[in-house]
């Protein structure tokens, strides 16, 4: 009769450790949204987070060139000079390379 009781419960014990596997399973990989796919959801969500902030900055960054572009002639020579090698009639250029 005790070995009957032992049976039982393990039994009980069992049942519920399989039905606990089986839905572990399915919300791991069976699951529409399963945690395979959220762990990939939640990277891309933080790549595409960081892409913003990248594109926030260059933003911020383009719209002070493009105001000292279209308020400081200094600053339109000095790209010119720079960037295009733009040089005034009585100058010479020399260009170094570094090596």
């Amino acid at each position: 009769m005790f070995d009957k009781f032992r049976k039982k419960k393990w039994m009980k014990g069992f049942k519920y450790i399989v039905t606990l596997t089986i839905f572990g399973v399915i919300i791991v990989f069976l699951d529409e949204n399963n945690l395979i796919k959220r762990f990939n959801n939640a990277r891309t969500i933080d790549e595409m987070q960081d892409e913003i902030d990248q594109c926030k900055s260059d933003f911020k960054s383009n719209t002070m060139k493009l105001h000292m572009l279209q308020t400081n002639p200094h600053y339109i020579e000095k790209i010119a000079r720079e960037k295009y090698l733009m040089k005034k009639s009585n100058e010479d250029i020399y260009v170094f390379e570094k090596r």
